[in-house]
C-alpha cells in the first residue's frame, strides 16, 4: 500500500535493537505484570509486555514507540513462548507499531460516525500541517494514520493521539491541537466543545434528573 508505513531495512534494525532489554525501571515492572499470571499462562503477559517495551523504544526514541523484530524476539524469551505466539498479538492489535512513528502519532477515526460529522475535514486539517498518511513528518514530530472506530461516536470526530483523545474536532480546532503540540505544549483532551466534559447532551442532562434527590419512579411517565 503507498500510504504503508515503511520498516527499516533489517540489519539495520537488528544493529540498532538486536541488544534490546528492560530498564531497570522496566524490569521492576515487567516483573510486576508477570507476577499476574499463573506460570503456565506466561502467554497472557503478552500485550502489557509488548506495552511496555514499545514505550521503552519510545522513550529511547522520543517518540510513541514502536515494536522492532528484535524487541518481540526478547519479550517472546521473556514470556518464554515460540516467537510467532508474541508476533501474532502485536499484529492483531493496532495500539503497537511496527514501523518507526514520530514523537505524536496522530490517528484519526474514519469510521462511519465520525465521517458524517466531519473527519474528512480532520485529514485535511492534518494535511495543512504537512501530514500524510502513513508518513512521518521531515522533524520527526508526526505520523498520520487512519484508523478505525476508537469508540467515541457521541463526541465524534475524533482523533488519538499517543494516549490522549480529543474529541468534537472540525478544521480549526485540529489545526490549533497540532499547533499546540509542535510548540511543546499540552492542548486540552477530551471533548474541544466548550462546557462539554465528557459525551453529555449538549443541552445539558436531561435524562433521569429526578433520580438526583431521590429513587424516583418513572413507570408512571412511560
Amino acid at each position: 500500500m503507498a500510504d504503508a508505513p515503511q520498516i527499516p531495512d533489517e540489519a539495520e534494525t537488528r544493529a540498532r535493537w538486536g541488544g534490546f532489554k528492560w530498564s531497570d525501571e522496566n524490569v521492576r515492572k515487567a516483573n510486576e505484570i508477570a507476577s499476574r499470571y499463573p506460570e503456565n499462562r506466561r502467554l497472557s503477559c503478552s500485550i502489557p509486555f509488548l506495552d511496555l517495551a514499545q514505550r521503552q523504544v519510545g522513550a529511547e526514541t522520543n517518540t510513541q514507540g514502536w515494536l522492532p523484530i528484535p524487541v518481540i524476539e526478547f519479550v517472546a524469551r521473556e514470556i518464554g513462548v515460540p516467537y510467532i505466539r508474541v508476533f501474532e498479538v502485536a499484529t492483531f492489535y493496532t495500539m503497537f507499531n511496527l514501523a518507526p512513528v514520530g514523537r505524536y502519532h496522530v490517528q484519526v477515526c474514519g469510521t462511519t460516525p465520525c465521517m458524517l460529522r466531519g473527519s474528512d475535514d480532520v485529514m485535511a486539517a492534518c494535511k495543512s500541517r504537512g501530514l500524510h498518511k502513513g508518513a512521518t513528518t521531515a522533524d520527526g514530530l508526526f505520523t498520520l494514520t487512519e484508523v478505525e472506530c476508537l469508540g467515541n461516536c457521541a463526541s465524534a470526530p475524533m482523533v488519538q493521539i499517543n494516549d490522549d483523545n480529543y474529541e468534537d474536532l472540525d478544521f480549526d480546532r485540529t489545526v490549533a491541537i497540532l499547533d499546540a503540540l509542535a510548540r511543546g505544549e499540552q492542548p486540552k483532551t477530551g471533548s474541544q466543545e466548550p462546557g462539554r466534559h465528557t459525551v453529555e447532551a449538549y443541552g445539558g442532562t436531561t435524562n433521569l434528573t429526578a433520580m438526583v434527590s431521590e429513587n424516583h419512579d418513572y413507570r408512571g411517565e412511560w
